[in-house]
């Protein structure tokens, strides 16, 4: 890779382009089946199953590192998403849209995990690892800024649309066509940024066209059951939160929601939450290009669990007004910006060393296995306990993640920068 690639340039899009498919087919379709009229133990099921690509990445993964460059994989693979967004605004006006925008979503999903796996092989080769550490920060506010833009803008868009037709099929169905417009014009805009040349193969590189060598050597690593174990229940509370979330808010109070307009949620999401989400995000990329690692390992964690108190809070009590809402959403997005770099910073250190971008793809599948696994049951879960007593479960669900992470070892200065 060339030394001079402005990475200021493309990091920040190409990252975008990784996370706000991931958004749309994770998220907004929670809440795009919600207004529907489908059920919250289906959503829960179904839309967790759509997981599955980013479990099972690491199986076709090796094929992105043997045929063609990263960068004509990601750009293919964009393009495909955006012509599958657009197939699902067409399909939302017919009988059978679920099982049929489900099917599609599956295309989708397949095309995000392995633009994924491309983009995330490019970053590698193309940062030097002090740079990889201080871009950490930059890459997952922009890709957790494109989650936000799926729950905000798209999302606003959405309730616009439905006030403004009278018809929930037919907004949803123009805001997934914008969806795949909006697609389009990443892809085009990273076709003219990133750069067009890649590394010739480096010593070792040679391991990655072994599959059976790259896979087996993932599970020789040192710590392997402690580091699998903790990448599987860091985010057990998480991925139960992300999918009864947005019920909660737009559940009428008699059903222990708190009421909103789909508007609400966007506007919520897509202001203070998304400026609370940067700031949290450039943050943690700071502070662990600064004192590395093993110092902020805890504070962050914390810092990323502790605000799901709020959302207890929420449940118990339904303050009328809506600042209490503004603030639970802005504690918990700074706390996510700021603690997930610590989390994907261990995973680019659980990946170190040869065949990095098949390993990093093996560890993000697991974390991928541990979003969609407690996410397929948290609609049968919320509908035993209640939203009350739902947020409660969620919080004590954090804990095993964070005991196992006092157990892990690597080096305390992981990530500093050098000078």
């Amino acid at each position: 890779m060339k030394a001079d690639n402005r990475p200021w340039y493309w990091i920040p899009v190409l990252n975008f382009a990784s996370g706000f498919p991931y958004v749309i087919i994770i998220s907004v379709s929670v809440l795009m089946y919600k207004n529907l009229g489908i059920s919250n133990e289906d959503i829960g099921l179904y839309t967790s199953l759509l997981y599955l690509p980013w479990v099972i990445k690491p199986l076709w993964s090796p094929f992105i590192d043997l045929y063609g460059t990263k960068r004509n994989w990601f750009l293919t693979m964009q393009f495909l998403i955006s012509i599958a967004f657009i197939i699902v605004g067409f399909i939302i006006p017919t009988s059978h849209f679920f099982v049929l925008s489900l099917a599609v979503f599956w295309v989708a999903a397949f095309a995000s995990a392995s633009n994924d796996v491309a983009s995330d092989g490019f970053y590698m080769l193309a940062l030097r690892k002090e740079q990889q550490s201080f871009f950490l920060g930059i890459r997952s506010t922009f890709y957790r800024a494109s989650m936000l833009t799926g729950n905000g803008l798209i999302i606003l868009l959405a309730g616009y649309l439905e006030h403004r037709f009278g018809n929930n099929q037919q907004a949803w169905s123009y805001t997934m066509i914008f969806v795949g417009l909006v697609m389009t014009i990443l892809t085009v805009y990273n076709y003219f940024a990133t750069p067009k040349a890649e590394l010739p193969i480096a010593v070792g590189q040679e391991e990655e066209k072994n599959f059976s060598k790259v896979f087996i050597s993932f599970f020789k690593k040192k710590q392997i059951v402690l580091i699998l174990a903790f990448i599987l229940l860091f985010r057990l509370g998480e991925s139960q939160l992300l999918k009864m979330l947005t019920p909660f808010l737009v559940d009428p109070i008699n059903d222990g929601g708190m009421g909103l307009q789909t508007e609400d949620v966007g506007i919520i999401y897509g202001t203070f939450g998304l400026i609370a989400l940067t700031i949290g995000g450039i943050l943690g990329g700071i502070v662990i290009s600064k004192d590395g690692l093993g110092k902020w390992m805890l504070p962050m964690i914390l810092a990323m669990h502790l605000p799901i108190i709020g959302f207890v809070l929420l449940s118990h009590f339904h303050p009328s007004s809506v600042i209490y809402i503004y603030l639970t959403v802005i504690a918990e997005q700074f706390g996510y910006g700021f603690g997930f770099a610590a989390f994907m910073m261990y995973l680019i250190y659980v990946a170190d060393g040869e065949s990095k971008t098949s390993h990093y793809s093996i560890a993000t599948g697991f974390m991928a296995l541990g979003m969609m696994l407690p996410g397929m049951v948290s609609g049968y879960i919320q509908d035993y306990l209640g939203y009350g007593n739902f947020f409660i479960w969620v919080f004590i669900a954090t804990i095993p993640g964070l005991i196992l992470s006092r157990f892990l070892i690597f080096p305390k200065n992981f990530g500093k920068k050098t000078t």
